[in-house]
Formats: C-alpha cells, structure tokens, sequence
C-alpha cells in the first residue's frame, strides 16, 4: 500500500484525554479513532492488526474442532430472565423499542448459544461439541479509561464447549490451557503471559486467567517461582501455589488478556440442555466457556511492546512487514528505485507500506518509529550508491546497506 493513499494521518501529540500508552501511541499512529468514552473505530492499520490476531486465534479454535459460528448481538429479554442474569448482571446494557419490548445488547453469549445447541444436541452420540464466534461485546463500564484494554463495546472470541460429564469437561479444558499458551506466543506476547488462577465462584474451585506482565496494568497478579501466578482473590483465600505448593511470590502488574471457566451446569440447567446416555437415561450437559478479547491482546501488545518512539509490532500481527521509505528530495532515481522495489515486493508476497509521500525525511523516518513495522528499508542517494538499500529491524539501532540483489532473500 501507498502511504500517500493511507487516508489516516500520524500525529505529533497525544491525544487530550487519553492517559494510556495504547490509546496514545494507537491514536498518534492512525490505527484507531476515538468515538466516545470505551468505543472506539478500528481504521486500515489498526484493522489490519486485528485481523491478523483473529486469524491466529481462529487457525487454533479449528485446531481444537471449535465450529465456527455469529450470533446476534440484540437478545430476547426473556433469554436473561431465564438465568436470572436479567436483574443481576450490572454491566448489561438494556434497550427499549418502539413496542416497549426489551432487549439486552450481548456482553457474553451463554444466554443464546445453550438454547441454540439445544435443538441439535440430544444423545450422548452428539456429544462433545465446541462452537466459537468473534462478535462485537457490549458492557457498561462507567469509568472507562485504559484505552482498548477496557471497552463499552469490544470484539471477542468466546469458545463454548458442551460434554457429557465433567470427566471429559477436565480433559478439553487443560487442552485449552495449552491452547491458549500458543495463541499468545504467535501473537507476540507468550513470554510475559502467566496461566493464573482465580476463583471459580459458584461454577468451579478455580478458573483462570491468562495475565501478561506490564507496567501499567490494571490488574495485581502474585507469580510463583513456578511460572503460574494467582490473582489477589485467590492469594486471600490461599497463600499457596495451587501448583507447586510454594509460598514465595513476586507482585506484579499485569492485563488480562483471556479466561477460561467450567461453567458445568450453570447455564445448561436453566434451559434445560440434557441429553440421553447409553442407557436412555436424561443427563444434564456440561459446559465450559473461553474467551480471548481481541481489542485487549492488541492494545496489550502495544503497552508490553513499545519504546519511546512508539510501536514495535510482531512480524506476526504487524499490518505489514516491510516499511519501504524513499529519500529522495528531487531526485528522480530515488523515486524511480524505490517504486520499482515496491512493485518487486508486492510480486513476491511480501506486504509492504511504500511511504512514497513528499515530506521531510524526518518526519518519514520518526513515523516509520511509530508506526512500528517490523523491518524499514530506506532508498535513498547514499544507499543507491552503493546498488542497495539500508536496512534495519524496528526493535535494533544497527543499520547496514544490503545490495538490491539479496535484498529479497534478506526480507523473506
């Protein structure tokens, strides 16, 4: 893509208002757009950044035979009734139409998707199952301020897996802990992220959480010398690692980027989701629920992945892969190069940004910072000279002139 056709700008300042590093250096780099308070547009870069995290995340849900399907985001009230979540979820947002009949805009989707597997699940022999979506969530969060990391309305994956017993309920979930090990890994974020425990609540002794390390989180974690971490609930209730049994623990600040829950029967009681064994005998199904929030893994990525002079994104999730930048004042060969390079990277498959625009090479140069790209090539007199161009990585000072004709051998 053409810099000079990006219709997004860069901007020097941060925003007024904003007091996060993800909003921040996401705003500045035309990546997202501030509507209102916790909403936020996702604008060509920033789009092309999530796309490639729910690529990933989706390319892992198949992995596990997750099916992949989108529900609505508008709910029956009745649904909610039903559960008892109606009157006693405080972040669901409830809404009105003409005909006084009312509706809940989706924070979660339990409250559709149990009613929806129950017309096709009625015999062990349709047992287990696991159905995935990413969709748009909706929660009321009054005081939201840490960017994408905490939204009014976010894009989730949730993964909602139905068993026969709880026997095999355990079996899927530890195959998802190591699921979700994966995801963060590939998306850049693996090795500051702790499989954490927290209380299970009326569902389980323990649920989890995935808490990646950074300096501003919201969250408190205490990490083991184990590697697993417990929230500050669970350190109330046992000062123990629930793995290892140690009693040494570091704090520290972390983002929550995923959790994972035994739901069990919480949710299949109520609309009576059952299925018949063997023995033609009615059995109540369990469930396990798994969500990921997309927005949270980006804006995550960008808190634990940033210097000074902005974004260092994975070449995984980077909008693209090479920053291609002319230096060439007036100077037709430079332009002639540079564009000629262009078109030979877009023919071999490597996604590129062609920052082609007539601008000062400082101000080309700091938005390459920004902007984040994994590798930047620069075309200008000096490297022509030399039949080549410079190249450097995003996250390394070194800067060295590669000859044109190994260029591409260096990119791949």
């Amino acid at each position: 893509m053409r810099q000079s056709e990006l219709f997004t700008k860069t901007r020097k300042e941060a925003p007024a208002g904003e007091v996060s590093k993800n909003a921040e250096l996401l705003i500045r780099g035309g990546f997202i757009d501030k509507l209102q308070a916790g909403v936020y547009s996702y604008l060509p870069l920033g789009f092309r950044v999530l796309q490639k995290i729910e690529a990933i995340i989706r390319e892992e849900m198949n992995k596990l035979g997750g099916q992949e399907i989108l529900m609505p985001a508008l709910h029956p009230k009745e649904n909610w009734l039903q559960t008892g979540r109606w009157n006693t979820l405080d972040v669901l947002y409830k809404i009105k139409d003409g005909e006084d009949r009312e509706m809940a805009l989706s924070p979660t989707h339990e409250e559709v998707v149990v009613p929806l597997v129950k017309q096709f699940v009625s015999s062990y022999k349709d047992l287990p199952l696991g159905v995935y979506q990413f969709q748009d969530k909706f929660r009321m969060e009054l005081r939201p301020k840490s960017g994408i990391l905490r939204g009014r309305e976010f894009r989730m994956k949730d993964f909602y897996s139905f068993h026969r017993d709880e026997t095999d309920l355990a079996a899927f979930y530890n195959s998802i802990k190591k699921v979700y090990k994966t995801i963060f890994d590939r998306v850049g974020i693996g090795a500051r992220t702790h499989l954490t425990y927290a209380s299970g609540g009326t569902f389980s002794k323990y649920s989890h959480e995935f808490q990646t390390l950074a300096k501003n989180g919201e969250d408190t974690i205490f990490l083991c010398e184990c590697g697993v971490a417990v929230n500050e609930e669970i350190r109330v209730e046992n000062p123990a690692c629930p793995e290892c049994g140690g009693k040494k623990f570091t704090e520290e600040r972390a983002i929550e980027v995923g959790n994972i829950f035994e739901l069990k029967t919480k949710f299949s009681e109520p609309f009576k989701l059952t299925y018949k064994d063997e023995k033609g005998e009615l059995r109540p199904v369990v469930m396990g629920c798994y969500g990921i929030g997309l927005g949270r893994v980006m804006g995550t990525i960008v808190e634990t992945l940033s210097d000074e002079k902005g974004i260092i994104w994975p070449a995984t999730v980077a909008p693209f892969r090479v920053h291609l930048t002319a230096l060439a004042g007036d100077d037709a060969s430079v332009i002639s190069s540079a564009d000629a390079l262009y078109r030979t990277l877009q023919e071999r498959g490597i996604e590129v940004l062609y920052d082609d625009r007539d601008i000062s090479a400082g101000v080309k140069l700091a938005d390459a910072d920004l902007l984040g790209m994994p590798l930047r090539v620069v075309v200008s007199r000096k490297t022509l000279a030399e039949n080549g161009a410079e190249l450097k990585s995003r996250g390394d000072e070194k800067v060295r002139i590669v000859k044109f004709k190994d260029l591409l051998d260096e990119l791949k």
